[in-house]
């Protein structure tokens, strides 16, 4: 028996387990958020006799006479003034590390009660954050310290309307680590599942054992691919994916599943999947796009290898190549790269009269519900998909990880189940940023003016298609950066292999191409003697210039003005011995475009006296929640107090489509806007908001693009562009020590959230340039967590977030959207300023021979 205080209070128990388990699972406490496992992320911060430790790495045969605190023994004060600093500081954003961070600046305050900005960036080294930056982390930090040495609050002062940093709506219960992710929730009698996963990414399986396995004490069931009652492949755009492989068949990549065990615990499960005899034979593994294209290459599907092709051309680049005074050539490489939310995945579901539920994490609830119905062979409407907070996406819960097997499990043994991934399985299983081969040619005249593009991509879309082919179509249509030229020749492939599969990532491809053009846009400055700022200056896209693909710039193109607002910066930093700066930009669209049907949607229901905001997109903490209710308060003129915001269901929730694309800012929240007219026009009819009890009132908005290929002279790619101008700054030594980052992001709904998007995705887009090495040897992944390379509070430079708003359209307010762009500019600008230092030229990422790589 083991004896120790949790919270103050006496607990013992009899089990040897991890503490984490123990604190969770046990005694309830969600606040302690189980992340990775290995003690890398700091998710599951606890203080152990006054000691930031990491409870998933302790065990609690070592707690014998030991104190443990966790969040919730705060006292309720400071409970109350760590979760308003947080959130009143842009510091909650997916909010899944904010726990484990609020633990860690207790434990630096309750010794150090005024800290500097460097002591709190020290007190937080060990938990990793992906979405804000830290910067907001830290100035939190340093707002509680002063909160609390005040002790007290300060007054309340309710905030709304569109333009300002109001609170989150969820931003107290995910600060206070309140049970909101999947895996917080416990039902009664709940089985867990997981998969047997295959021996090698390529093997014919011959058969599989699962006799001993059946027996085994506290297993429920074995599920094969056999049992499955519907469609077995899965795949939002191209079903290639199989949610089991069956006997006879040939796994295509690490992740895929041969088998589910479920039990009554997980400890069973575990001990069953080891029980289970898989016969195979092992073949050699299709390693990269360029083995995929050879004529002899196995085929990975039997359509072939090939899974899309992807051609932009505009005016005759060959020939505008050929009469150029300067040409830059080369060859680029990027690599995978982990998503690393802090979330594993996780789904819970558990049977219905008629069909099934599904409570997840993901950025689709409808999605999922197409994706579920199919693999059970009934009605969508038979399924229903609950969505709890989302730990953190960023593309990489846009596919079928857990939702579809826990479902499959709950509707074949009619009990609830639970299904969560391991980091190590989430680092084996769901789809990654795509590896690309690019071959860019980029010429100007003697003045500098662009003249044409040749590019030819190859893109690693691994095992399946996921959204490989939409991907290397981004890559395509943004390949000419946000200049005024139009003689393009671009055109991109996109193989399969037996890789881990790529699918979304913040950027969606954009990141890679970009990174291509960029370098090779400061090599042409260089050949012309010209800077890097003055050459993007003389080509700059403006209102009612064409762009590369065709579409003609609209009167909120700021690109421009960004680059303006750096320049004294750039001249500044340029002309001064001490430092580096490096250039780039970017552009990136809002909404799906490409003539695809694109549709946002939000329904405004009255009840109890009260407005009630119901959408289904995804809150991955972009703040979409937050946004919608700003964008009705403003319209409708209401107090927030009287504006609630629910959970995306697809029984209660009407379809805004997947949280990709930066879409939802624009396409939900103009379906907010219009709900709210029309509330606005019904109160004024009725006079108050008590004769308008019951009723609901659905705005709704869709774009028709046109698809590549159009005939048009000046097709419409997409809805809107954004644009931005970025510095990266390094010292003598090759560190970076400051970035300024400008963005046209038309109109900030929630500026302090536009800033944390940008805070966050240069760190993001840092650690894609200098740090984060995602390695596999023949298709397997060398990783963990901790030696992804993700940069930490300590190593993150001076960020100056710069807003450009300029658009007068009504359309959501003027926003344009703002997530993905964000982490685009980061690599190249890098490339530019190490470039500056040494001479050397690189062309692959993350970059050779940097502060950084050396460092490692």
């Amino acid at each position: 028996m083991y004896r120790f205080k949790v919270n103050g209070k006496d607990v013992q128990t009899e089990r040897d387990i991890d503490l984490m388990k123990f604190l969770r699972e046990e005694l309830g406490l969600a606040s302690v958020k189980n992340g990775c496992g290995e003690g890398a992320c700091g998710a599951c911060s606890v203080l152990i006799d006054g000691r930031l430790m990491k409870a998933c790495v302790q065990k609690t045969s070592k707690m014998e006479g030991k104190s443990i605190d966790t969040l919730e023994g705060f006292t309720t004060l400071e409970k109350e003034i760590y979760a308003y600093a947080f959130d009143k500081s842009g510091a909650v954003q997916c909010g899944f590390c904010t726990p484990g961070m609020l633990v860690a600046t207790k434990a630096l305050l309750d010794v150090n009660p005024s800290p500097d900005r460097d002591a709190c960036a020290q007190a937080i080294r060990g938990n990793i954050c992906r979405c804000t930056g830290y910067v907001k982390i830290i100035d939190a930090m340093l707002l509680t310290a002063e909160l609390l040495r005040k002790g007290e609050m300060p007054p309340h002062a309710p905030l709304a309307g569109v333009g300002r940093s109001v609170h989150k709506v969820d931003g107290r219960a995910k600060a206070l680590g309140e049970p909101v992710y999947t895996d917080d929730v416990q039902l009664p009698g709940m089985l867990y599942g997981k998969a047997l996963r295959t021996p090698a990414p390529r093997a014919l399986i011959r058969a599989i054992d699962v006799s001993q396995a059946q027996s085994a004490p506290g297993i429920a069931a074995v599920i094969l691919a056999e049992d499955i009652p519907g469609e077995v492949n899965c795949g939002h755009l191209v079903k290639d994916w199989p949610a089991l492989i069956r006997v006879g068949e040939t796994t295509r990549y690490v992740g895929d599943s041969l088998a589910l065990v479920v039990g009554d615990t997980e400890e069973a499960v575990q001990a069953a999947l080891k029980l289970i005899r898989v016969d195979y034979e092992e073949l050699p593994p299709v390693t990269t796009p360029q083995a995929a294209m050879a004529q002899d290459a196995p085929l990975i599907h039997e359509k072939g290898n090939l899974l899309s092709t992807q051609k932009l051309k505009r005016g005759d680049a060959a020939a505008a190549l050929a009469a150029s005074k300067y040409v830059a050539s080369y060859h680029f490489e990027t690599p995978f790269t982990e998503h690393a939310f802090l979330e594993p995945e996780c789904a819970v579901a558990y049977p219905t009269e008629d069909g099934v539920e599904v409570i997840t994490s993901d950025q689709g609830v409808y999605d999922d519900r197409r994706e579920i119905a199919s693999l059970l062979a009934i009605e969508p409407e038979r399924v229903r998909i609950k969505a709890a907070y989302v730990g953190g996406g960023f593309g990489g819960k846009e596919d079928m990880s857990v939702q579809h097997h826990a479902a499959l499990i709950a509707w074949l043994l009619k009990k609830p189940v639970k299904v969560r991934l391991s980091r190590a399985e989430s680092i084996l299983v769901h789809p990654k940023r795509h590896p690309m081969y690019m071959d860019f040619q980029l010429g100007c005249d003697e003045t500098g003016r662009l003249t044409g593009l040749v590019a030819r991509i190859i893109s690693d879309t691994g095992a399946y298609a996921s959204l490989g082919g939409p991907v290397l179509q981004r890559a395509c249509t943004h390949a000419a950066g946000p200049y005024n030229y139009q003689n393009v020749d671009i055109e991109g492939r996109a193989y399969y292999t037996n890789n881990v599969p790529c699918g979304a990532f913040r950027g969606f491809g954009v990141t890679q191409s970009i990174f291509a053009l960029e370098c090779c846009l400061n090599d042409l400055a260089r050949q012309t003697g010209l800077d890097g700022w003055e050459i993007r200056r003389r080509n700059a896209l403006e209102p009612g210039d064409i762009m590369p693909n065709g579409q003609i710039a609209d009167e909120s193109t700021a690109y421009r003005e960004a680059l303006e607002a750096l320049k004294e910066d750039f001249y500044r930093y340029d002309g001064d011995e001490n430092y580096h700066v490096g250039i780039a930009s970017a552009l990136k669209n809002a909404g799906l475009g490409v003539g695809v049907p694109d549709t946002g949607r939000c329904l405004a229901k009255v009840e109890h006296g009260r407005v009630s905001l119901g959408s289904s997109a995804s809150d991955m903490g972009q703040g979409i929640h937050t946004v919608i209710k700003q964008i009705f308060c403003e319209t409708t003129g209401l107090p927030q107090e009287l504006v609630t915001v629910g959970k995306p269901d697809t029984y209660l929730t009407p379809n805004a489509g997947t949280t990709t694309a930066s879409r939802q800012t624009v396409f939900t929240g103009e379906a907010s806007r219009r709900a709210a007219l029309e509330f606005k026009a019904a109160l004024a009819e009725a006079g108050s908001l008590e004769q308008l009890e019951g009723r609901t009132f659905l705005g709704e908005y869709s774009f028709a693009s046109d698809p590549m290929g159009s005939d048009k002279p000046n097709p419409v790619s997409h809805v809107a562009y954004g644009y931005a101008a970025q510095l990266v700054i390094l010292d003598r030594e090759g560190k970076v020590v400051k970035v300024i980052s400008a963005h046209d992001m038309g109109r900030a709904i929630h500026p302090k959230g536009v800033e944390g998007q940008i805070e966050g995705g240069v760190v993001m887009g840092l650690g894609f340039a200098l740090t984060e090495d995602f390695k596999t040897v023949n298709a397997v992944p060398q990783v963990k967590f901790g030696t992804l390379g993700l940069l930490r509070s300590t190593q993150i430079p001076e960020i100056v977030p710069i807003l450009i708003e300029k658009n007068p359209h009504e359309l959501s307010y003027g926003s344009k959207g703002i997530g993905e762009i964000t982490v685009i500019p980061s690599a190249p600008a890098c490339q530019n300023a190490y470039f500056k230092k040494d001479g050397r030229f690189r062309t692959t990422l993350p970059l050779e021979d940097t502060y950084y790589r050396k460092s490692k």
